[in-house]
Order: C-alpha cells, then structure tokens, then sequence
C-alpha cells in the first residue's frame, strides 16, 4: 500500500503543510508511523479523504451531458491559426490544454481570463502511475 509523508500529502492537495497537520490534530485525516517513526498517511485513506472532501469550482454552465469529469477554470491562453486552436485553461492547480477549431473558439468567445468548463470523457483519459 502506498504511504505519503505530510508533505507529499499537502502538495497533491494543493494545501499546505500546516493544513495537513491541523486535519491529523482534529482525527479527520488517519495517520500512523512508519519504520522511521514518521508520520505517513496511507494511500486508501488518502484517497478516501479526498472524495469526501473534494469540492469544485460552480459550474456555471446549464447543459446536461453523459460526461462526468467537469473541471471549471480560466482561460489562460489561446492560439489559432487559420483553422486550429490551442486553449489553456487552469482548473484549480491543474493546466488543461484542448486543440479545438478556430471556429468554436470565436462562437465560445475564448479569450484570456474567460471563465470556461474543461470537460473531459472517460474514454479518452490516460491514466499512469509514477515508476517507484
């Protein structure tokens, strides 16, 4: 099973070390030592944890789609040439880079600071895990 230390912790919840912290002080984050004594939290707890407390941005948008992984944010950047575009979003800590027509980017009005909706379909999402 997978352990993380508090930092590791507060990095992949975009939080801060303290934050991490003051969940183990209040029991709402599990904890237990490791061989070097160290607090680490496991991955399934973790895992857990973040289900129970993730919270999105609103959606502002009012459609009904068979997608389910919906990630609000900014427009960051857009580049097009005559037929293509490049849209980067930022989603919370996460950037998001979609290639879209030209055209849907002038019917969407993308532009920098655009508040938009990154929605992304299961069946085209590569998930891999780091080499340990």
């Amino acid at each position: 099973m997978a352990e993380y230390r508090i930092s590791e912790v507060a990095g992949l919840l975009g939080v801060s070390d303290d934050t991490v912290r003051r969940w183990i002080d209040a029991g709402t984050l599990p904890v237990h030592l490791d061989a070097s004594r160290r607090k680490v939290v496991d991955g399934a707890s973790l895992a857990a944890f973040t289900r129970e407390h993730a919270t999105a941005a609103p959606d502002p948008s009012d459609v009904h789609t068979s997608a389910r992984n919906r990630m609000v944010g900014l427009v960051t950047e857009v580049v097009t040439d005559k037929v293509m575009a490049q849209v980067e979003m930022q989603c919370g800590p996460h950037r998001v880079v979609s290639l879209m027509s030209r055209e849907a980017v002038e019917e969407l009005g993308l532009q920098p600071g655009s508040l938009a909706v990154a929605v992304i379909k299961s069946t085209n999402v590569v998930v891999e895990t780091p080499r340990r």
